[in-house]
């Protein structure tokens, strides 16, 4: 039942590219923040609870988003160092540590997220038919005509899921895999805060990433799935302004 299940949605940063003030989570899109379609999916199924996770200037972001507390399980959780997408996670460990259902982990600046999708990734939230065992990630993925600057899904002869690769590290041969990371996660919630112990920060960033999760798990034998099961239109991430316009004439058409 989803109502045992949560949701974080990383909503904490700024967004430089996107040429504005504002929390890129709250850019308008179709004269609404960006992140009220992100909460509007998630919102339209039983989840639990919504931790927003919140840092630059949340202040507005809590004051936008306040109305929606007295209707749903929504909770704000302060990242007050942007520190990485794993960093987002750690800080809502208070809100976290109890519970020992499946959290979803999403960006907030998605807002073509489908509920769709959010449902069958939590379907697949089930024990293993032999070994009865939960799976311990969940990750969502599509299939992407044009991949670039997007990590790609690497996957062995069986077609099993082995890791993640980011365009910059992939060779010649990895970047012509069309199925990528969309950063759509289900984790098993009490092995996730268990990974996240491990996350480092040897990267160019000196970041915790939760891309990094996944591999954490498989090192310890733990059951990690990739799904593409994401429709096409949500590929469409917003890193700039000309991006954001060219979600608003998809939505557009769509309401």
């Amino acid at each position: 039942m989803l109502e045992n299940q949560y949701a974080v949605v990383m909503a904490a940063g700024k967004g430089t590219r996107m040429k504005s003030e504002l929390p890129k989570v709250l850019y308008p899109v179709c004269g609404r923040p960006m992140i009220e379609y992100v909460l509007d999916a998630l919102e339209k199924t039983p989840i639990g609870k919504i931790i927003v996770v919140v840092g630059y200037r949340s202040d507005l972001v809590r004051k936008i988003l306040e109305p929606r507390t007295h209707q749903q399980h929504l909770v704000f959780v302060e990242q007050t160092e942007q520190l990485g997408t794993g960093h987002a996670v750690m800080v809502c460990r208070n809100e976290l540590q109890n519970h020992t259902g499946a959290t979803m982990v999403v960006a907030g600046d998605c807002p073509m997220i489908q509920t769709e999708s959010i449902l069958k990734l939590f379907e697949a939230y089930s024990p293993n038919k032999k070994q009865k065992l939960l799976p311990s990630c969940i990750l969502g993925t599509a299939i992407k005509e044009n991949p670039a600057g997007l990590g790609r899904i690497i996957r062995n002869g069986n077609g099993e899921f082995i890791e993640i690769v980011e365009e910059k590290d992939a060779d010649e041969k990895q970047k012509l895999i069309k199925e990528v990371n969309m950063s759509y996660y289900v984790f098993h919630t009490p092995d996730l805060l268990e990974a996240l112990n491990y996350l480092k920060t040897d990267n160019a960033q000196k970041e915790y990433y939760i891309t990094d999760v996944p591999a954490v798990m498989q090192s310890k034998g733990q059951s990690v799935i990739a799904l593409p099961i994401l429709k096409p239109v949500e590929t469409l991430g917003i890193n700039t302004v000309d991006e954001a316009k060219i979600v608003e004439t998809v939505l557009q058409k769509q309401l």
